[in-house]
């Protein structure tokens, strides 16, 4: 009988993987292990629960325990933490209460997540200080901002999680500043994307503090203020929301000789498969490659766990399935702005993967200007000079920033800007002018490479 396929980890990565391999092979055991209470859930939706937007804790679970036990036949285990890996007796050690028992294994997935970045400020440890990372913080935010009303929030980092978290608390009436040590927010999505965020943000009341580091958070058993660097009087804070980024849990891996890449995340191959052929890493703790550069990137968001895992199920089943390239789309709600990004931006990171990149920036409309509700798009696209090769792309504006989607596939399929310019896509009044956005920036861009 073939050993179990033993999971570390029941998210986003952790339970595609589990029930993907359960599927292709219904008689091999899978046996997943959960340190926490909480599996399947959409910790993209947890700044919309603070907010309002959703009613209920639980309606950010994809699907409960029990289903997976009951309907999909999976040995889920929760309140149960792996604490180490024996490679060579292929077993993992597991923690539960005050009892500890080993646990064979044939193919081994960890799927061990990411955990907050905590800079070492002083004051962390005051009532109203919080991360936001998994469902228990969601919901102490939640409760402490139902108890105890506060009146200023200060958000540290300006980041994904802190635009959301600025819009969540501004619901609720509560004047919110965020603090951001960097000349801008939103790093990975380019500057005039920024730029025209944080404009928005200022038009909506949110205080932003750039290039302001802080120190530490005041206050007695609560706090009540933040500390900045220099000579600046604390700033009031009722609460705080610190989102910094976060780093990959790979501890455990470490530990058991498992490699890590250049980006400290643990190094896979095209199959998610690590240096132990019977281990393999998926989510927020490994890396993927890059689809511009051809790297090792560390890209911690739901697409790239969820189909990383369910990719390795299929493998662990028999089939061999790749994992997939990573571009880095994302897309963030910031009030009434979205935006979006994919691929490399950065004019550096850009130059020492090998590329000249050029860039230009456009405004275009949604629709056609006899059309109503028609609004703007700011679109920045960059590629490379010599190949004319898309690395990247930004969206910005009120509607229609998940054409994103174009330049993604762009990359994905390694597109030329003229072969951008080129596609197909659709057109009617209400949903398009004739040259999308896309294609107008492609087209420009085009024209700045021929020049």
């Amino acid at each position: 009988m073939t050993d179990p396929f033993v999971v570390i980890g029941g998210d986003a990565a952790g339970m595609s993987a589990a029930s993907k391999a359960k599927r292709d092979d219904p008689s091999r055991e899978v046996i997943v292990f959960e340190k926490g209470s909480w599996v399947s859930y959409a910790a993209c939706g947890m700044p919309y629960y603070v907010k309002g937007s959703v009613d209920e804790l639980d309606d950010l679970v994809a699907m409960t325990p029990e289903t997976f036990r009951e309907e999909r036949d999976i040995d889920l285990r929760t309140g149960h933490e792996v604490v180490s890996i024996n490679r060579g007796e292929q077993t993992v050690t597991v923690a539960t209460g005050d009892e500890q028992f080993e646990q064979p294994y044939g193919d081994l997935l960890i799927g061990t997540g990411a955990q907050a970045i905590v800079p070492p400020f002083d004051g962390f440890d005051r009532d109203g200080v919080f991360t936001l990372r998994g469902m228990d913080e969601a919901d102490a935010i939640e409760r402490y901002v139902d108890t105890q009303e506060p009146a200023t929030a200060a958000i540290v980092g300006g980041g994904y999680v802190g635009i959301e978290m600025a819009e969540a608390l501004t619901e609720h009436g509560i004047d919110v500043t965020i603090f951001e040590m960097l000349p801008r927010t939103l790093q990975p999505f380019g500057e005039e994307a920024a730029r025209i965020v944080e404009g928005h943000l200022r038009d909506q009341g949110v205080d932003l503090q750039l290039e302001t580091a802080v120190q530490g958070f005041s206050g007695g058993e609560a706090v009540d203020a933040v500390e900045v660097e220099g000579d600046e009087d604390p700033v009031p804070a009722d609460i705080v929301i610190v989102g910094v980024g976060v780093a990959p849990n790979v501890e455990l891996a470490e530990d058991a000789g498992i490699e890590l890449g250049p980006t400290g995340a643990i190094a896979t191959d095209e199959f998610g498969r690590t240096n132990d052929e019977s281990v393999y890493a998926a989510g927020d703790c490994a890396e993927a490659t890059n689809v511009v550069t051809g790297e090792p990137d560390h890209v911690p968001l739901a697409l790239t766990a969820n189909r990383a895992g369910r990719a390795i199920g299929a493998t662990v089943a028999g089939e061999p399935a790749q994992i997939g390239k990573t571009a880095g789309t994302a897309i963030v709600k910031a009030f009434e702005l979205g935006a979006a990004r994919t691929g490399v931006l950065d004019a550096e990171r850009a130059r020492e993967a090998g590329f000249d990149p050029v860039s230009v920036t456009i405004d275009a409309p949604t629709r056609p200007h006899y059309y109503p509700g028609a609004t703007e798009l700011t679109v920045t696209l960059v590629a490379d000079r010599e190949s004319e090769r898309v690395l990247g792309a930004s969206i910005v504006g009120r509607k229609g920033t998940k054409r994103i989607d174009t330049v993604a596939t762009a990359l994905h399929a390694s597109l030329t800007v003229t072969e951008l310019q080129n596609l197909d896509l659709a057109y009617a009044p209400p949903f398009s002018p004739v040259w999308d956005p896309v294609l107008t920036a492609a087209k420009v861009l085009s024209g700045k490479l021929e020049g």
